[in-house]
C-alpha cells in the first residue's frame, strides 16, 4: 500500500500548505506593523540564535499511509455515587505505536492507553472527577524556565485539569496556578448545567500546558441531553470521535518538540509538525457502512489549524459547534477547524458502497474511509435541531476592546505575545458583573489568526471587520477599510473559541452566567498562551 512517487511528491508539496492555515479566514487582511510598541521584556540578543543540532528525524510522509485502523477511545460512563455522577481519571506515562512501522512512542495519557477514555455524561447532572497524577517526576520535553510560572524553583512535572467548555465554579475550572504534582490528586465537581455538546479536558498548568498537551494530556467528554436524544442522530458505532493533532518524531519513534536554539529561552512561537494523527494514529483508515455517520471532531493541536474537506468533493454537513447543536444543518465544502474548536459533522456514505474516499486537510489526505458493500441505509437529517436566540447588542452594558500584540527582537524573532500589552501576572482589568451582558472586540495587530477562548461562558460571534493596522499603531485610531462581515454560516451557534484573523476586529457577545470568581481568557495556540497571551478576568457578584 506504499504511495507512488508522484503521490508522494503531491503529498509532500501539500504539506507546505498546512503551515499557513491559521490565516485562512483573512488571506486578504493586512499584516501587523511593528512600530510604536513598548519595550520588550524577554532577554534580547544582537544576532540570530546559534544553530542547534537535533536527533535524526522520522519523515512521516515516507510512511505507508492508511495501514492502521482508526482507534476508537474506550467509553467511560460515570457511576452513581451519593446522588451524583463520579469517576476517576489517572494521568500516567504509556508507550504506544502511532504507526505500524514505527517503534512504540513514550507519551502521557489520561488513561492506560494512547487515547484517553471518552467520557459520556448527562447534562444537568453533577459530575465529580477524581484526577490522579501518576506521571514521572521528570519531564521528557524541553522546559523553558524563563517563562512565567516555570522557574527552576517549581517542580518539573505539575498538572491541573481544565474541562474546556464547561460552565464550572472558579474553584473547579483548573486555574493555571492550581497545579498538583506526581503522587497527588484532586477532585473537581462539575455541575454541567448546560446543553448537550462535546467538551474536552486538557492540562492547563502555568507555562507547561504546551508541553503537557503535546505529551498527550487531552481527551473528550460528550454531554447528552433529552433534546439531542429526540433527534435520532447517528449513535453507537455510527457516532465517532475524531481527535486531530500533529506531532514530530525522531527516527527512533519518540516525540520531538523543537526549541529556539537559545538554551536560556528555548520557547518557540508556534509548533507545526509533519505527522498528522487522528485518534493516536498517523493517517489511519476507517471501515464504514453505506449510511450516515456522525463525527465529533476536535482539534487538540498546539498551533495547527485543519482545513478539512472530502476528496470526492462531497460536502460536509455541520450540525454543531463548540457549545452544542446549531439551529439547522449547514452544508459546506470546507471546514476550517482552529485550535480547541469542535465540530459536529455528518457524512453520508449511503451512495458510496464499495468506494474509498479520504478526509483531507488542504491537499493532504489524512484519513481513509473504506465503504462496505452492505445494502445502503438512506440518510435522514433533521431540518431543525435546537432554536438559538441571537443576543441583542442593545442588551450589552459594556464593550471591551482587547488588542492582540506580538513583540520581536532585533533579529525579528517573536519574543512575547500580549493582550492589551499586559502580562498574565499584572492586575486584573476585566471585571464583568454576574448576569451582565458584554461585547468583547479583539483587535488583531499580529500576522496570525488567534483562536481566542474564554473560560466559563459561551458566546455568539457578531462580526469581523478589517481595519488599517498602521493607523491604529501610530494614532491609536480605528479606520475601517471595508464593511463588517457576518459570522460564517457554521458560527451561528454557541461558541467558546473564536478565530480572530489578522488585521481585523472580531466582536463577540456573551452573558456572564453561572458563578462569580476568577477565570481566564487566552489564545489557544498553546505557544502563544505560554508567553504571555493569557489574561485573568473576574466575574463580580
Amino acid at each position: 500500500m506504499s504511495s507512488s512517487r508522484r503521490t508522494f511528491l503531491h503529498q509532500a508539496s501539500a504539506l507546505s500548505l498546512l503551515y499557513g492555515t491559521r490565516q485562512t479566514l483573512a488571506q486578504t487582511a493586512m499584516g501587523s506593523m511593528k512600530m510604536g510598541e513598548p519595550q520588550r521584556t524577554r532577554a534580547q540578543s544582537p544576532s540570530p540564535n546559534p544553530p542547534h543540532v537535533g536527533p535524526p528525524m522520522l519523515h512521516t510522509l515516507e510512511l505507508a499511509p492508511f495501514v492502521d485502523p482508526l482507534p476508537i477511545p474506550e467509553t467511560l460512563r460515570p457511576t452513581r455515587h451519593h446522588g451524583h455522577q463520579a469517576l476517576t481519571i489517572t494521568m500516567q506515562e504509556v508507550h504506544a505505536k502511532v504507526h505500524r512501522d514505527v517503534a512504540p512512542t513514550r507519551m502521557w495519557s489520561y488513561g492506560p492507553g494512547t487515547l484517553s477514555p471518552l467520557i459520556e455524561a448527562r447534562a444537568g447532572e453533577t459530575l465529580q472527577i477524581h484526577w490522579v497524577n501518576n506521571l514521572p517526576a521528570k519531564h521528557f520535553l524541553p522546559i523553558d524556565h524563563s517563562l512565567h510560572g516555570c522557574g527552576v524553583e517549581v517542580p518539573e512535572v505539575r498538572t491541573t485539569a481544565h474541562l474546556h467548555g464547561a460552565k464550572s465554579p472558579s474553584s473547579e475550572d483548573g486555574y493555571p496556578d492550581s497545579w498538583f504534582v506526581p503522587g497527588k490528586s484532586r477532585t473537581c465537581t462539575y455541575p454541567l448545567q448546560q446543553e448537550a455538546t462535546a467538551l474536552w479536558f486538557h492540562d492547563h498548568a502555568m507555562g507547561l500546558n504546551r508541553l503537557n498537551t503535546y505529551a498527550g494530556l487531552f481527551g473528550m467528554l460528550l454531554l447528552r441531553d433529552k433534546v439531542e436524544d429526540s433527534l435520532n442522530l447517528p449513535s453507537g458505532r455510527y457516532e465517532v470521535p475524531l481527535i486531530l493533532y500533529d506531532r514530530d518524531f525522531t527516527a527512533a519513534g519518540q516525540l520531538f518538540y523543537d526549541v529556539s536554539g537559545d538554551p536560556e529561552s528555548p520557547w518557540i512561537p508556534e509548533f507545526s509538525a509533519d505527522g498528522i494523527l487522528i485518534n493516536g494514529k498517523i493517517r489511519p483508515f476507517f471501515e464504514v457502512e453505506p449510511r450516515l455517520y456522525r463525527f465529533r471532531m476536535l482539534n487538540t493541536a498546539n498551533s495547527r489549524f485543519f482545513n478539512l474537506s472530502l476528496s470526492n468533493g462531497q460536502p460536509l454537513v455541520q450540525i454543531g459547534c463548540d457549545q452544542g447543536l446549531l439551529a439547522a444543518p449547514v452544508t459546506m465544502k470546507r471546514l476550517v477547524l482552529g485550535c480547541a474548536e469542535r465540530a459536529d459533522v455528518l457524512i453520508d456514505f449511503s451512495q458510496l458502497a464499495g468506494q474509498t474516499i479520504h478526509l483531507r486537510t488542504g491537499a493532504l489526505d489524512i484519513l481513509e474511509f473504506r465503504v462496505g458493500k452492505q445494502p445502503a441505509v438512506a440518510a435522514v437529517i433533521p431540518k431543525m435541531f435546537r432554536p438559538i436566540e441571537r443576543i441583542s447588542e442593545s442588551t450589552a452594558v459594556k464593550t471591551r476592546t482587547l488588542t492582540l500584540h506580538e513583540y520581536q527582537d532585533e533579529a525579528a524573532r517573536p519574543m512575547v505575545m500580549l493582550i492589551n500589552r499586559k502580562h498574565w501576572h499584572e492586575p486584573t482589568t476585566e471585571l464583568p458583573k454576574l448576569n451582565s451582558t458584554e461585547i468583547w472586540e479583539f483587535v488583531n495587530l499580529t500576522e496570525d489568526t488567534h483562536p481566542m477562548h474564554l473560560h466559563l461562558v459561551r458566546f455568539q460571534v457578531l462580526d469581523r471587520r478589517p481595519f488599517d493596522t498602521t493607523d491604529y499603531l501610530i494614532r491609536k485610531k480605528v479606520r475601517f477599510t471595508a464593511p463588517a462581515a457576518p459570522p460564517e454560516s457554521n458560527e451561528y451557534g454557541w461558541k467558546d473559541t473564536v478565530q480572530c484573523p489578522p488585521g481585523m476586529i472580531t466582536r463577540i457577545i456573551m452573558r456572564f452566567e453561572g458563578y462569580p470568581g476568577k477565570y481566564l481568557y487566552h489564545c489557544h495556540i498553546l505557544e502563544h498562551e505560554a508567553n504571555d497571551m493569557m489574561r485573568p478576568f473576574e466575574v463580580v457578584a
